[in-house]
């Protein structure tokens, strides 16, 4: 296996009716990572969840709240700087923080002469 490099992984768990500025908060949180210059950020659609209000977020017909993730992988300086930034901008939420391991797999693009 290869030796990883240490970084954070913030873990924001909000609701998709959650907005920030007329839009949707997940989307204004991947835009101010991407103004901060942070590594990356992956949203995700979770099918059914729900937090400590015990409130279940999940599709309906009428309207939408299915739980969203926004999983975010950087250096720990960056995250501190980030943290408050988006704490400013939840109404409701949870953030998770976990010191992880890093390992970029990056190969390169197979040449016209490769592979016969």
């Amino acid at each position: 296996m290869l030796p990883g490099k240490p970084a954070r992984l913030l873990r924001i768990h909000i609701a998709e009716s959650d907005r920030y500025g007329g839009k949707p908060l997940y989307e204004a949180i991947v835009l101010k990572c991407r103004e901060m210059k942070i590594a990356g950020a992956t949203v995700f659609r979770g099918l059914e969840g729900y937090g400590e209000t015990a409130e279940m977020h999940k599709h309906h017909l009428t309207r939408h709240d299915q739980p969203i993730l926004i999983s975010i992988v950087d250096t720990a300086e960056n995250l501190a700087r980030l943290v408050p930034v988006v704490e400013e901008m939840m109404d409701t939420g949870l953030m998770a923080i976990s010191d992880v391991l890093t390992v970029r797999v990056q190969k390169k693009a197979a040449t016209a002469n490769e592979g016969g």
